[in-house]
């Protein structure tokens, strides 16, 4: 199951779709919900919670209009993956609101975000790095697996969630004794940080 794909690309690629498609065009809100979320993901990563929590809202409030619960499950789930992804782990409550309209998919993805179930990531960044989120979270990560997550986040160039691994890793560092290595994690942590 691709639900990482599906449930970031059905609101960001394939409401677009329609509108491309070269028959009618696309309500406004399938464009909007999609750019909303995009932005959303792009300003959470680089740090900035305020802009991205308005571009969520603005997301929400264009798939609210529609009356599909599954479509703003969707979104919830989104949220939820991009803050697990950072290392911010919550129960999804946005998303436990509409469990009920969910479909399985959804349903899957929600419990393996929590930890309950089981998932394979696939090649995109942001899935990867939920994957190393819920090991991480259920206590099955390996310092390969840390090392892995840093260097997803340093390619995409994703602020937030670098540091947050960073963190974690430097904490493996001072817990193993290790000085040298978390002085270079408080160096790079410091120039992440700037």
């Amino acid at each position: 199951m691709a639900l990482p794909a599906r449930v970031r690309n059905s609101l960001a690629l394939i409401l677009l779709a329609a509108g491309c498609a070269g028959g009618p065009q696309a309500p406004d809100w399938q464009a909007n919900a999609a750019q909303a979320l995009q932005a959303y993901q792009r300003l959470y990563f680089a740090g900035s919670t305020d802009a991205a929590e308005a571009q969520f809202k603005t997301a929400r409030n264009e798939l609210a209009s529609t009356g599909r619960a599954d479509l703003v499950a969707r979104a919830e789930l989104v949220r939820c993956a991009v803050r697990a992804a950072s290392l911010e782990f919550d129960d999804c409550p946005g998303f436990e609101k509409l469990r009920d309209g969910a479909a399985a998919p959804e349903l899957a993805y929600a419990d393996y975000l929590a930890g309950r179930g089981r998932h394979a990531a696939s090649d995109d960044p942001l899935s990867r790095l939920v994957a190393a989120a819920v090991q991480l979270k259920s206590g099955g990560i390996s310092p390969a697996g840390i090392s892995t997550a840093i260097d997803i986040a340093s390619v995409q160039g994703w602020r937030r969630p670098l540091l947050a691994w960073l963190g974690v890793q430097l904490k493996r560092a001072e817990a193993a004794g290790d000085n040298d290595a978390a002085s270079r994690l408080r160096k790079r942590i410091e120039l992440v940080s700037e």
